[in-house]
């Protein structure tokens, strides 16, 4: 039997972020590089993945989260999670230093990414819940810095990938920073139509 590629894509999208897909000519060799081992899958059971209302998936998914290789289905993070998120990084940034939050994003933001990458879409949704929060409140006040911050922890916390830069203009002379991933900028990275040359980028994990 053939192998369907969405199938494979929704058996994907299931696994942890540190589990690699290999095909293979009789289904699939799951990689998980947190424990060095590997987990095979028959192409007749990857085909299951498909159907997310059969009691077979959910029978393959509950084994696969039983030998860690998948975890619950993800959330995205909700309004409040977003607000709180901005604010402690505005805090911590005003308390502590941009320089030295930065060197804290390890700790924050792992360094892995998921098979799945992210979509513009839910990027995009990002963007507009962490604009939307910052401009309402007085305290973040438009802070690009806290603004990328947060919506590149928030990202990689998810093991979606996305780069932070902290951008310079020379005339007149100004700093930026903004997250990128998928495609989509958060807050803008020409804010106001002023082109920023970046000088700094993080991919993951403060790296």
């Amino acid at each position: 039997m053939a192998e369907d590629p969405d199938a494979l894509a929704a058996m994907t999208r299931v696994l942890s972020p540190h589990c690699r897909v290999t095909r293979m000519s009789s289904g699939a060799l799951i990689a998980d590089w947190s424990r060095t081992r590997f987990l095979g899958m028959a192409t007749a059971d990857i085909q299951k993945f498909v159907d997310e209302s059969s009691t077979e998936r959910t029978e393959l998914v509950t084994g696969l989260i039983r030998a860690g290789c998948a975890t619950a289905r993800r959330k995205k993070h909700s309004d409040v999670e977003i607000g709180l998120w901005l604010r402690g990084v505005h805090v911590l940034i005003r308390t502590i230093g941009f320089g030295r939050v930065l060197r804290l994003l390890s700790l924050a933001a792992p360094d892995y990414a998921r098979a799945d990458p992210a979509s513009a879409e839910d990027v995009a949704r990002l963007k507009r819940a962490v604009q939307s929060h910052s401009r309402r409140s007085w305290f973040v006040n438009d802070d690009c810095k806290a603004e990328a911050v947060t919506a590149f922890v928030l990202l990689r916390r998810r093991g979606l990938k996305a780069a932070l830069h902290v951008g310079v203009r020379e005339h007149p002379f100004a700093l930026h920073a903004w997250t990128s991933s998928a495609g989509v900028c958060i807050p803008d990275a020409d804010p106001r139509g002023h082109a920023f040359t970046p000088v700094l980028t993080i991919n993951g994990g403060g790296q």
